[in-house]
């Protein structure tokens, strides 16, 4: 019998879209409108497995300002904190889904420091396979790394339905 799998994105799917912008602008001390073209020119990289502080430091000099380590670092911790906030209605049906017994995956483009973070929460355990895009160092939209994940399933790109929002 062929599984069928249900494959979940993270970012704005079971999570709600980032809360941090403002916050990590004014810790940088840029308006918003400076600070948010910098922060989402960089982020494929970052998806990709760059460093913490390599991804700070490029938003550092888009905006003019210098990163340290320890900026970088709670930088970061903001970052997370805003990405971090989930849909309850989401994680109700991720549940009601693993509790059908329906095969769960997760795929997302997300930092290292972000994947080391999701897979300590309690929605994870839902899932039988999670991979992070900077742990693999390919991302969405790149073919590669849904083969990647299809491969790690035992599946065929059919057997899948992946969920994901349309930006």
């Amino acid at each position: 019998m062929t599984r069928r799998w249900l494959v979940f994105d993270y970012g704005e799917v079971i999570c709600t879209r980032t809360t941090a912008l403002p916050t990590l602008a004014e810790r940088l001390g840029v308006p918003l409108a400076e600070f948010e073209p910098a922060y989402w020119a960089g982020r494929d990289a970052y998806d990709r497995g760059a460093s913490d502080l390599e991804f700070w430091c490029t938003v550092g000099d888009a905006v003019g300002v210098g990163v340290s380590e320890p900026l970088s670092a709670e930088l970061t911790e903001l970052d997370i904190e805003g990405w971090a906030q989930v849909s309850p209605a989401t994680l109700e049906l991720v549940e009601s889904l693993a509790e059908a017994g329906a095969a769960l995956a997760l795929l997302s483009n997300a930092p290292v420091s972000f994947a080391r973070f999701a897979e300590r929460q309690p929605w994870t355990r839902h899932f039988r396979e999670l991979m992070f895009s900077g742990d693999v160092g390919l991302a969405k939209p790149d073919a590669e790394i849904f083969e990647l994940l299809v491969s790690r399933l035992d599946a065929k790109p059919g057997d899948c339905l992946f969920f994901e929002t349309g930006r």
